[in-house]
């Protein structure tokens, strides 16, 4: 699946079943369920999860604990907007 084919399954009601928990931590974010989103990756204990995690907590607003998520993952919190930052974590976990 590439990035457009992900952005499309966003008019389902449910992710594709074939997708990596972090990928569908961002699908619910995309669709709105910011708490279902964070209850995936706070489950998992991957890089992946982590900096799904911290993008999460960014988009909250409480960067501290973005912070702490993005140095977990072994990243640096980005200077984009929060958009550009789903889109490009999309991209690196397709």
């Amino acid at each position: 699946m590439d990035q457009q084919a992900f952005e499309q399954t966003l008019s389902q009601d449910s992710p594709p079943a074939d997708l990596s928990p972090a990928l569908q931590a961002l699908w619910y974010d995309a669709k709105g369920d910011w708490d279902r989103a964070h209850r995936i990756v706070q489950a998992i204990s991957s890089g992946e999860a982590a900096w799904v995690h911290a993008y999460l907590h960014r988009k909250q607003g409480d960067i501290w604990n973005a912070e702490y998520w993005y140095a977990h993952a072994g990243h640096r919190r980005p200077d984009l907007s929060l958009a550009d930052e789903w889109h490009r974590l999309v991209a690196e976990l397709l």
